[in-house]
């Protein structure tokens, strides 16, 4: 493995780290504004910040696509707003560990179809343990609402669309760029539905300061950091290396919200881990798509 090689793939998946740490401390935070002005238009005020945060960083008119480059883009942007907006309407109906969980089944599936080794298999299989073993009985007093469970599989959906398309769009213009325009484009469909749920609430000038903070959190910095990611691993590595994301939730959960923690998720923390490292440690070196493709 050459200098170069290990430098690209110690920025990826640092860069998938702390972009998963962001993005669930942010959904923590993010679930006190529910009662005030419901998923949909904290979800609105997120996108909507975070977009002007993009715009002002990246100045994404300087790579503005052209032709069918759009296409993917638009993908793209439809798959991360409604990313967004279902994950939070999941988790105000089920705590967020086991939204992100069920969520999870949209990347493990792209991990999984990717798959061409014997070896990916077992890391695929060694995070689908621990995913499952983060859900609880879905029978008794205690079980999920329906409601809630497939809002947060419809959530992964999008997710994987997200991973899919954000490598294509990643590769048509600098990674920041893409990720405003993006952002932009899940702005315009995503803010008009937080107005027309949350009406006036949506502007009451005491909320702004934690929204804009949560946009920060939890898309602006997770989403530019996961471009860098995307654009240096392959899809089924970028999808099983974010196996993690049900760990670090539990463990936003118990610093943030006090969400205590079993030795059976314990357990389910360390499989995903183990799958984590497992495929970062043992795939094979691919030249980044970024040096391949982009202009």
């Amino acid at each position: 493995m050459s200098d170069a090689s290990l430098k690209s793939l110690l920025l990826a998946v640092v860069s998938v780290i702390l972009a998963m740490v962001f993005i669930q401390s942010g959904a923590s935070i993010a679930k006190q504004l529910f009662p005030v002005i419901g998923p949909e238009g904290t979800t609105a005020l997120r996108v909507g910040f975070s977009a002007l945060i993009l715009w002002l960083v990246f100045r994404p008119w300087r790579h503005w696509p052209q032709g069918r480059q759009w296409q993917a883009l638009i993908v793209y942007g439809g798959c991360l707003g409604g990313m967004n907006i279902l994950f939070y309407m999941a988790i105000e109906r089920i705590p967020l560990g086991v939204g992100v969980a069920l969520e999870f089944t949209g990347p493990l599936a792209v991990a999984l179809l990717s798959s061409r080794r014997k070896l990916d298999v077992l890391w695929v299989a060694c995070a689908l343990a621990g995913v499952f073993m983060l859900m609880p009985d879905m029978r008794g007093a205690d079980a999920l609402d329906p409601v809630g469970v497939m809002l947060a599989l419809a959530a992964g959906g999008c997710w994987a669309g997200y991973i899919l398309f954000g490598q294509k769009a990643g590769n048509l213009a600098p990674g920041g760029a893409t990720v405003a325009l993006g952002m932009t484009i899940a702005a315009l469909y995503l803010f008009p539905i937080g107005v027309v749920t949350a009406g006036a609430d949506l502007f009451q000038w005491q909320i702004l300061p934690l929204a804009l903070m949560i946009a920060v959190m939890s898309s602006a910095l997770p989403y530019s950091l996961e471009m860098v990611a995307l654009k240096r691993l392959p899809p089924k590595n970028f999808s099983v290396l974010m196996s993690v994301e049900p760990a670090v939730a539990a463990l936003a959960g118990l610093l943030i919200l006090a969400e205590l923690l079993s030795l059976w998720q314990w357990l389910a923390i360390a499989l995903v881990i183990t799958a984590s490292l497992g495929s970062s440690l043992t795939k094979a070196v691919t030249k980044p798509v970024s040096e391949t493709t982009s202009p």
